[in-house]
């Protein structure tokens, strides 16, 4: 069977581009080569990888950045600056403040119930004025008159307008049921008030994770304004001169702290009662005095304190820190990380499609850990807090998922081609997809045709269902062994067999292995044939044309459907090689430029030129002998012969023997196939020398093959009767 020109044909090849290689150079085409590009144009095919990372990186981004607007990472967010503040670590404080503690200690030592006199309060600030302090916060609310009395309500209030530089601490009280809500603003009386340097509020936001990192500047409650606590213990620090910086901008900041608990010093309560600490302790500080006790539950979580666990007294002082030193926690733009966000799913995405998988990880995690160590660096060198978890969760989604693609194309890709593709020759594909190998261009491959001989008599005996069996059976074999000699299936046309060598990936002996494919095509066929005979009554046989040259190789074909093949003219002469087997009853034949790939590799003969059908020119060929091509069995044999090549004789030992053919070794002439030699074989056993005329079939180093041209006679009945008393067969010492 020969396919039509037009079947093989995709592109103009002129008639001077015979695909026979040049001195110097195998497979260099002459003449003006082919008007095909040596590389196809870039077409809309080649930028799809591009715009399909492109849609999916910007896909899995805007997923994540819409996660991100709708409040799904803000926990996780939120969380993440924990863990810098952690990785930063406690750091000294800057701002001279000391937080007076309501404590167990005080509680014990007192011995008084809660809430203490207002008098005793009134002593204790009476003590620490006496050390002129820059400023006296007392966290504790007093908006109800004492239940002891007006008498005790004024002792704190002559205290406090003694001092003149105390804060109070109003609080902001919710009360909600299902058919309303109040907000209450609990102040202090109105009589502590009027010696107080101001009043301001106490409390904070917890954020979704139940931690305090945000204070407030001021409140807005039904229209009105109020400051908060540590604003006007703030503005009373700056006019006791201490240093300070500008106030951030908006109502609200990010509290830098400092770190956990005891962070700044501590002293218990009592203690300053009873003399134990000296008023010069206070002197330029500011005094903060507060609840630390767990049963008055005025404790909360922040970063270095989880699980309630910094009293909100200590709050206010490291609130006070931040804004005297100037160092908030500024959140880089939201804006930033949606970029940010994009660029990793992108990026993750282009990686994943170039890399494999695992060297994708790799490469993945260290970006991710490059971006972590960004936003610790931005957070411990300039207070910045850069949103990481949108970013890391962009690169994570954007590998998983990219993973995922790949995959399931990769084992669609793999159905699709494991049909033109040997198992290893499809790895490496998969293994470099984005590589140019399946493009189309112009390259040196070897082009293999074989056709079973007497399929349609065949086909004609036989029902459809067997013909269909018999045809699977024998293309599953072929394509095995084509598989098995890094060949490529190009395509089945009814019972021919198209497969390429040297493509998609260089192969060093590419000639050599089609022929031995085609040798191992004759060799099953001669099996499939014998077990065809037994079971259905028909034999076949095969023939195989081979030639090498330059094609346009690749993924040709219609926008509809592209098939991975060969063009061109070497494509077509390998074609007519196949279909002239039958006439030159030689099964293999391979045109010139595959015999010079592999001349003294194979047992062959030549035969001549020939004028086939689509070329002007004759063509050399030559047929690649089988190992059964020899009808009598070899043996081996202890007898020399002198070969007489033109005017040189030299002798070699006889490696086997035959009555139409010999093998010799330690052969010291070199010979080439097809020259003409004269023998004279002589030896124990044999008598007289017996002479004969032989052509060389093969060479190999110091070995070659000779078949006897002209037998006959004495001298042929003087070889039977010797190899009649030989052991045998001997083993075959040619090339294979």
């Amino acid at each position: 069977m020969l396919p039509g020109d037009a079947h093989w044909r995709g592109c103009t090849v002129p008639r001077s581009v015979r695909g026979r290689p040049r001195p110097g150079g195998a497979g260099r085409a002459s003449g003006r080569g082919p008007t095909c590009p040596r590389r196809a144009a870039p077409d809309a095919g080649e930028a799809a990888p591009v715009v399909k990372t492109l849609l999916l990186g910007g896909l899995l981004g805007a997923l994540v950045v819409g996660a991100s607007l709708g409040g799904l990472l803000e926990v996780a967010e939120l969380r993440a600056l924990n863990a810098l503040f952690v990785l930063r670590g406690p750091r000294r404080t800057a701002t001279p403040i000391v937080i007076v503690t309501v404590d167990e200690d005080s509680f014990d030592e007192l011995n008084l119930a809660w809430p203490w006199p207002r008098a005793l309060h009134g002593r204790f600030l009476d003590i620490v004025s006496r050390g002129h302090p820059a400023a006296i916060g007392i966290d504790i609310v007093f908006a109800e008159p004492s239940a002891q009395g007006p008498a005790d309500d004024g002792r704190l209030a002559g205290a406090v307008a003694r001092a003149g530089n105390v804060v109070l601490a109003a609080a902001r009280t919710v009360a909600q049921n299902e058919l309303f809500t109040k907000v209450e603003l609990r102040v202090p009386t109105s009589q502590l008030r009027a010696g107080a340097a101001g009043f301001g509020l106490v409390n904070y936001d917890i954020d979704p994770d139940g931690n305090v990192r945000q204070a407030r500047l001021e409140y807005r409650l039904e229209g009105e304004r109020f400051e908060s606590f540590v604003r006007r213990l703030y503005a009373l620090g700056v006019r006791a001169g201490l240093p300070a910086r500008p106030l951030p901008a908006g109502d609200a900041f990010l509290v830098n702290y400092r770190g956990g608990p005891r962070t700044f010093p501590w002293i218990p309560y009592y203690r300053v009662l009873d003399g134990e600490v000296s008023p010069e302790a206070f002197r330029g500080k500011i005094v903060l005095v507060g609840a630390v006790t767990p049963i008055l539950h005025d404790a909360f979580s922040t970063p270095f304190a989880p699980a309630n666990g910094m009293p909100g007294v200590e709050i206010h002082a490291n609130a006070l820190d931040t804004l005297f030193q100037g160092i908030p926690v500024r959140p880089v733009p939201r804006a930033a990380a949606q970029a940010a966000s994009l660029a990793a799913a992108v990026a993750a995405v282009w990686l994943t499609r170039r890399l494999r998988p695992l060297r994708a990880f790799f490469v993945l995690a260290g970006v991710g850990l490059a971006g972590w160590a960004l936003a610790v660096g931005l957070f411990v060198l300039w207070h910045a807090w850069a949103a990481a978890v949108a970013p890391t969760l962009a690169l994570v989604l954007a590998y998983g998922t990219t993973v995922v693609v790949e995959f399931v194309r990769e084992q669609r890709e793999k159905r699709r081609l494991s049909r033109f593709f040997s198992p290893a020759v499809l790895r490496e594909i998969v293994r470099h997809k984005d590589d140019a190998h399946l493009g189309s261009s112009r390259r040196l491959v070897t082009v293999l045709f074989s056709d079973l001989r007497g399929f349609t008599s065949m086909a004609e005996r036989l029902e459809p269902e067997q013909v269909a069996e018999v045809l699977r059976e024998y293309l599953t074999e072929l394509t095995e062994i084509v598989f098995r000699h890094g060949g490529t299936v190009d395509k089945y046309v009814g019972d021919c067999v198209m497969a390429l060598y040297n493509a998609p990936f260089e192969q060093r002996d590419h000639a050599a292995q089609a022929v031995r494919t085609a040798l191992a095509f004759q060799a099953a066929t001669q099996g499939l044939s014998a077990r065809w005979e037994a079971r259905l009554g028909v034999s076949m046989r095969s023939g195989v044309g081979i030639n090498t040259g330059e094609a346009i190789v690749g993924t040709l074909g219609s926008r509809q459907r592209l098939e991975y093949t060969a063009v061109g003219d070497t494509v077509n002469l390998a074609a007519r090689l196949e279909s002239i087997t039958k006439d030159f009853d030689a099964p293999i034949i391979i045109s010139e430029s595959t015999w010079a790939l592999v001349d003294g590799q194979f047992p062959a003969r030549a035969l001549g030129e020939v004028t086939v059908k689509g070329k002007a020119v004759p063509v050399r060929i030559h047929a690649v002998l089988l190992s059964s091509t020899r009808k009598d069995e070899r043996v081996p044999a202890d007898v020399r012969v002198a070969i007489t090549a033109g005017q040189v004789t030299v002798e070699a030992a006889v490696h086997d023997l035959a009555v139409n053919g010999l093998s010799v070794r330690e052969l010291p002439l070199a010979l080439t196939p097809g020259m003409f030699a004269r023998l004279s074989i002589a030896g124990t056993g044999l008598g007289e020398p017996v002479g004969a005329d032989a052509r060389v079939v093969w060479c190999r180093e110091a070995a070659a093959g000779f078949a006897f041209v002209d037998l006959r006679g004495e001298a042929a009945q003087a070889l039977r009767d010797y190899l009649s008393a030989r052991p045998g067969p001997a083993s075959d010492p040619g090339p294979r």
